[in-house]
This record gives C-alpha cells, sequence and structure tokens, in this order.
C-alpha cells in the first residue's frame, strides 16, 4: 500500500499533465510522512500478519469479516457521517429561508392591506382648512331633521392628528324626539355629501313622555390639518 502512494507522481496515468504535476508534488510532501508512518507501524503489521498466518482457515474468515466491518464503521464514521450532517444543516437552512419567504410575503400582503386602507381613509377625509366648520354642516341637517327647538346643545372641538390631519368631533344634544326623527336624523347625518361618522349614539326615553327621547351622539369627521 505504502510503495503504492509513494509511486503515485511516478506512475503513467492517462491525466492531464496538470493533474500528473500535481499528483507528483502531493506524493512528494507525503512520502516522508509515509516512510516514517511505515517505519512505525511495521512491527505492529508484522507481528498482526504472523498472527493471522497462523489462524485456523475459519478464525482467518472470522477476522476479515471483522476487519471488513471495521472498515464498514472507519467509512461511516468518516464520510457518511459527515456528509449527513451536511446534508441535514442544508436543508434546516432551506427550511429556515423557506420560512423567511413565507413571513416576507405575509408581510408585503400586510402591507398591500394597510396601504388600501390608507387611501381609502384618504379619499374620506374632509378639505379641512381654516374655514371648515362641521358644526355649520350638522346644525343645518339637525334643524331639518329633528327642529331647531329639539337641539339641546351643539358642542364643536378639533384636534390635529399624526399624518397631517385634523379631527373634528361635535357632541350634540337632543331634547324630546322621536323614533322616526332619531332615524331621520341619522339617516341625515350618513347621507351628508361629506364622510361624518356617527362614533357614540345613547339614548334615553323620557319618564313622562314614552314616546319622547333624549339624544347624545357625537359626530366625527376627519380633514387634512391645514
Amino acid at each position: 500500500m505504502f510503495d503504492r502512494i509513494r509511486n503515485l507522481g511516478t506512475q503513467s496515468l492517462t491525466l492531464p499533465p496538470s493533474v500528473r504535476r500535481l499528483g507528483a508534488r502531493a506524493a512528494a510532501l507525503l512520502r516522508p510522512l509515509l516512510d516514517r508512518l511505515k517505519v512505525l507501524t511495521r512491527p505492529a503489521w508484522e507481528s498482526w500478519r504472523s498472527f493471522y498466518e497462523k489462524r485456523e482457515p475459519r478464525e482467518k474468515r472470522l477476522l476479515r469479516f471483522a476487519g471488513a466491518l471495521l472498515d464498514v464503521l472507519f467509512a461511516y464514521d468518516l464520510f457518511y457521517l459527515p456528509i449527513a450532517g451536511w446534508r441535514q444543516d442544508l436543508a434546516d437552512r432551506v427550511a429556515t429561508r423557506r420560512r423567511d419567504l413565507i413571513e416576507v410575503r405575509s408581510l408585503m400582503r400586510t402591507y398591500d392591506r394597510l396601504q388600501h386602507s390608507l387611501e381609502v381613509a384618504q379619499r374620506r377625509t374632509l378639505p379641512g382648512g381654516p374655514n371648515f366648520s362641521l358644526f355649520s354642516v350638522l346644525e343645518q341637517t339637525l334643524t331639518t331633521t329633528a327642529g331647531r327647538d329639539r337641539i339641546g346643545s351643539i358642542t364643536p372641538s378639533d384636534h390635529p392628528v399624526p399624518g397631517g390631519f385634523r379631527q373634528y368631533t361635535v357632541d350634540i344634544k337632543l331634547n324630546g324626539i322621536t323614533l322616526p326623527q332619531i332615524v331621520d336624523t341619522l339617516y341625515g347625518v350618513q347621507s351628508l355629501s361629506m364622510p361624518v361618522t356617527v362614533s357614540t349614539l345613547e339614548i334615553h326615553q323620557q319618564a313622562r313622555d314614552p314616546h319622547a327621547f333624549d339624544v347624545d351622539m357625537t359626530c366625527m369627521a376627519l380633514g387634512k390639518d391645514g
């Protein structure tokens, strides 16, 4: 075996010249190590060979079987386990990349939905500005649906919100109106040409008149700031 390795660079092989030169260089580098290894292992090898030659044919077959088994185990540990571990590591990395890709696609779909919701919300904003008054719009609607004498109070307020918008809020109290008037009022607010939302609604029946109701409601709209 050692002679075969030693002569690796000098054998006449049908290989490209560059490969033969590389093999010769490798053999030259390994030759001192192989010679030393041969010297160190020769006593043990001769002892083992003498021991083997003295065995019966059946024992020799058992020894050859044991040697073949050790070769298989050695090859399994040296080649198969690293390759299997590499394949498993590669499979784990592929699975991780696949999960990352699925997560990224989910985030992209979420972003598209939020972007669409933002565009819809922007289309539903009021023009705003210093001349806009949600109070005037609602007062006119309530006067038509419930009557001016039923309006207890209309309290407007507004404050800026992130994104360059301003939230307009109007708290309304209506006193002693009927159910048809409540329906007409809600329909009138929802039918305005501008997007106004009824955010809260409380209806209380009057004790002295079961057909009359007091209504507390808050209307809200979003407009561009400035």
